[in-house]
């Protein structure tokens, strides 16, 4: 009669669990204390069943023991206050997802940039999640922003932060500290293990993964599985998201208002490091090998790695430029870098491992086999010479030189050199001796029957 409506059955007084009762302190001890440890070795009910069983003479079952460890953590759940972002500033992390690039399943890792005020977005992929992919992401999405967002809120990834101090700062890596140096950035940072602190970038992940990368990605290159991606980023900024009145690139312009403008030139997104060429001509980096030209052996070097491709010097200049390698242990070669040490040990061209694998023109093996057929030793040194004209000409340009000296019979390295200059100068062939001034002329006489008397018995001398 007190209610107007019949409330239903009401309780009016707490649950009793005698038989639990006298040991619902230990159970919260034990929970209370498993927030300090790792996840994965926390109490779990049955685990909770059987400590009590064996250490403490509980009677009771286990039905009632995960009944109460489930509304245990059900009072304990964290509650989240809402957010309201300011414009102008992001939040970064990496994802990860499977894709199928040049027609080679493997696992992707994928920068993604947020911005909170107006849910616009960056993604790039990569083969790796390294300090120069993080420096790559942050480069090309103020490029495809056109601004830098005036703070920008982390985890603690270890490309990232060096090390966390006792008083709760970061010690930044080296190349991070000077990518935020060069844009002027505020770097933020979560709790570490409290993905929730950047919530949005984590829903964004998220998203990615289930709208971008379902089904699997194919593309025949990382390129264009980018290019893909930025044109999707593009895309979204046409959505109205729920609770909004405005489009994400309307509520954008206010982000783009807020930010600063970018630098005249962009960071140069590299990590760096030196070394020593190895006997073999080989420099390495990250536990793989990538082959220099064998004039630099033994000396030291520096390395510039990119996420797609590794760059070594000596001093002022670029000696070797290499595709980046991902796996471990790895040998990268530049067959072109052995061919001098070649040519003068010319024994160990068949062996030679910089070679194996090196596509070439049918025409170069044509040619090698006619060289070698005609001067056996020599005609293979001479092939290696006719190798080396791709130190300083084009492979179309010394591919035609060829075909057209197989086509003339001149079957030489001169020949070859010759077609070579008159393709570039534009000029026609001249295979003849003037051509060669630094060639010796031979002066052949003749001789009379009566010279060669003298080698019969008897004859003058």
């Amino acid at each position: 009669m007190a209610f107007s409506i019949p409330p239903g059955y009401r309780r009016s007084a707490p649950i009793r669990r005698p038989t639990l009762d006298g040991f619902t302190g230990i159970i919260d001890q034990w929970l209370s204390e498993d927030r300090e440890r790792p996840r994965k070795q926390q109490h779990t009910a049955k685990r909770v069943f059987k400590r009590l069983r064996d250490e403490h003479g509980f009677e009771g079952g286990y039905t009632i023991i995960k009944d109460y460890v489930r509304e245990h953590g059900r009072r304990h759940r964290e509650v989240f206050v809402p957010l309201s972002h300011a414009p102008g500033h992001a939040q970064a992390d990496f994802g990860e997802a499977v894709l199928v690039i040049g027609g080679v399943e493997q696992k992707a890792h994928f920068f993604a940039l947020d911005l909170p005020h107006s849910d616009a977005c960056y993604i790039r992929a990569y083969p790796a999640a390294t300090a120069d992919a993080w420096m790559d992401g942050h480069v090309h999405a103020f490029g495809f922003f056109g601004a830098v967002p005036l703070s920008i809120l982390y985890d603690n990834d270890r490309c990232l932060v060096a090390k966390i101090e006792a008083d709760g700062t970061r010690r930044r890596a080296r190349l991070f500290s000077e990518m935020l140096s060069h844009y002027v950035i505020r770097d933020r940072y979560g709790r570490p293990g409290k993905g929730n602190d950047k919530g949005s970038v984590e829903g964004l992940v998220g998203f990615s993964r289930r709208n971008f990368m379902v089904p699997i990605p194919r593309f025949p290159t990382w390129d264009a599985f980018n290019d893909w991606l930025e044109e999707q980023c593009q895309k979204r900024q046409t959505d109205k998201l729920r609770g909004h009145s405005e489009t994400i690139g309307e509520r954008l312009q206010r982000d783009l208002e807020a930010m600063a403008p970018l630098p005249a030139t962009p960071f140069e997104a590299c990590d760096q490091a030196s070394g020593r060429v190895s006997s073999l001509s080989l420099v390495r980096y990250k536990t793989n090998d990538y082959s220099v030209p064998v004039a630099y052996g033994h000396r030291d070097v520096w390395i510039r790695a990119y996420v797609d491709r590794v760059v070594i010097g000596c001093g002022g200049e670029v000696v070797a430029r290499h595709a980046r390698s991902y796996e471990r242990e790895d040998m990268i070669f530049d067959p072109i870098h052995y061919l001098p040490l070649l040519e003068k040990k010319i024994n160990a061209f068949e062996q030679a491992a910089p070679l194996v694998g090196w596509e070439l023109p049918k025409a170069f093996s044509t040619l090698q086999k006619l060289m070698e057929a005609r001067l056996l030793k020599a005609g293979r040194r001479e092939y290696v010479q006719v190798l080396r004209l791709l130190e300083n000409f084009e492979m179309e340009e010394v591919h035609a030189a060829v075909k057209t000296a197989l086509q003339m019979g001149t079957i030489s390295f001169d020949a070859v050199k010759h077609l070579v200059l008159c393709r570039i100068e534009r000029r026609p062939p001249r295979l003849d001796l003037d051509v060669y001034p630094y060639l010796p002329r031979a002066t052949v006489k003749t001789t009379s029957p009566a010279s060669y008397m003298c080698l019969t018995t008897g004859g003058a001398t």
